[in-house]
């Protein structure tokens, strides 16, 4: 089994989200840390986005949780994965305030990168049930660039044996989020 970090994933945010995208299809395809089974590389297809909208970058203010904020998050595997909250994210989509806690791994000293993992109303039926995943770059200012458009299921879709971390209740929306990797559509029989 893998017990990879709470935020596997390549290649990092940056660019414009198109470019990201087509990255991350190399990546899964191409790469040796791909999760995606060796020898289902070669016809692995695209994956699938939701049609990029602006309406999902949001500006978000970080306000800082107190030290020693300690969690333990099921994962798709059935353990448990130890995390430390950083402190949430306040922001706003279609007019609702929203809030998201962002973590770092609880055995990690490096607090270079935030993990955000949610949910929401898409889970299950659009996106994978157990939620998706958000990585952003700390900042000097506290105030972070959270773009939904950029948001990825984890690794666990792809390959049974990574170790994925669920969302926590208090990152689950109660809102569609439209924005992201989402599942292929599921063609129905007549």
């Amino acid at each position: 089994m893998l017990t990879l970090g709470a935020c596997d994933v390549a290649p990092a945010p940056g660019g414009d989200v198109n470019s990201w995208r087509a990255e991350k299809d190399k990546f899964m395809r191409e790469s040796n840390e791909s999760p995606v089974p060796k020898e289902a590389r070669a016809t692995f297809p695209p994956l699938v986005y939701f049609p990029t909208d602006p309406a999902y970058r949001v500006g978000a203010s970080l306000a800082v949780a107190p030290p020693g904020q300690g969690l333990e998050l099921p994962t798709s595997t059935g353990q448990r994965r130890k995390m430390r909250r950083v402190g949430a994210l306040r922001f706003t989509i279609n007019g609702r305030e929203l809030t998201l806690t962002a973590f770092v791994d609880a055995q990690e000293n490096d607090m270079r990168r935030l993990f955000v993992p949610f949910g929401d109303i898409t889970n299950g039926n659009e996106t994978y049930p157990g939620g998706r995943y958000l990585d952003l770059d700390r900042t000097a200012t506290g105030i972070y660039d959270l773009d939904f458009n950029r948001a990825y299921h984890p690794f666990c879709v792809y390959n049974a044996s990574y170790d994925c971390p669920y969302p926590p209740r208090e990152n689950r929306l109660s809102i569609p989020v439209r924005a992201g990797e989402r599942l292929p559509r599921r063609e129905h029989a007549p």
